[in-house]
């Protein structure tokens, strides 16, 4: 007969699977994180192009940021630190080169954290979202799955690769690529997350930090762009 422990690992499993399908209705489909303006200006054009804009985002960009503040957002959920957490929170709503990257990073953090605490409560969350006025969605998915048990690791690793899914997502509603090109690039990533997840784990929180200019300068064009699919 299977205990309470014994299910753990598949409990955690479970829930790490569900928080990251596009299907968590936290809207990450309707943001493009400066894509679509980078297309609109010729920049991305093809999967190689588009793959190397990911890739960029990943190593130097929001994924590195996002990763960190993960990370760090695990480690005070779980020591039940919410001031520490607090502290995370706030850094990643602040390093956001744009008003659409900052809505992008809050509107998916309030989304995921009050739909995860209406279908999994959790005290400790419960009490964080009470204090706080708004989250980061890094903050708010490193909380909870330290929260639920998930290996931070797992839950870096899943949470890159929803990322990066999502782009290609949008890359491929913008018609830059097909679907079996959109597997090709996620396929090409796989290295790439991975080594992204692993860096975070030993990075020293003092090399906080981005260098996407490109992308910062997208989305900034993106603000202004006439015709538009995608809310960043």
């Amino acid at each position: 007969m299977s205990t309470r422990t014994e299910l753990r690992p598949a409990a955690s499993l479970y829930r790490l699977l569900a928080w990251l399908s596009p299907s968590f209705p936290i809207g990450a489909f309707s943001y493009s994180h400066g894509l679509e303006a980078a297309a609109a200006a010729g920049a991305l054009y093809d999967r190689a192009t588009l793959q190397g804009w990911i890739t960029a985002i990943i190593e130097h960009g929001s994924g590195r940021i996002g990763a960190d503040i993960q990370r760090d957002a695990y480690r005070a959920a779980q020591a039940r630190d919410l001031a520490a957490l607090d502290i995370v929170n706030r850094r990643g709503l602040a390093f956001r080169a744009t008003s659409e990257l900052a809505l992008e990073a809050s509107q998916q953090g309030d989304a995921f954290l009050n739909t995860c605490l209406a279908a999994w409560p959790h005290a400790f969350l419960q009490t964080w979202a009470a204090l706080h006025q708004a989250a980061c969605l890094p903050a708010a998915f490193g909380a909870a799955a330290a929260c639920a048990g998930i290996a931070l690791e797992d839950a870096l690793l899943g949470y890159l690769q929803a990322f990066a899914s999502n782009l290609i997502s949008a890359g491929l509603r913008l018609g830059l690529i097909g679907q079996t090109d959109g597997q090709r690039i996620l396929a090409a990533l796989e290295p790439v997350v991975a080594e992204a997840a692993a860096a975070a784990l030993t990075r020293d929180p003092a090399d906080f930090g981005s260098a996407t200019f490109g992308v910062d300068l997208a989305s900034m064009a993106h603000e202004t762009q006439y015709s538009r699919l995608f809310r960043s």
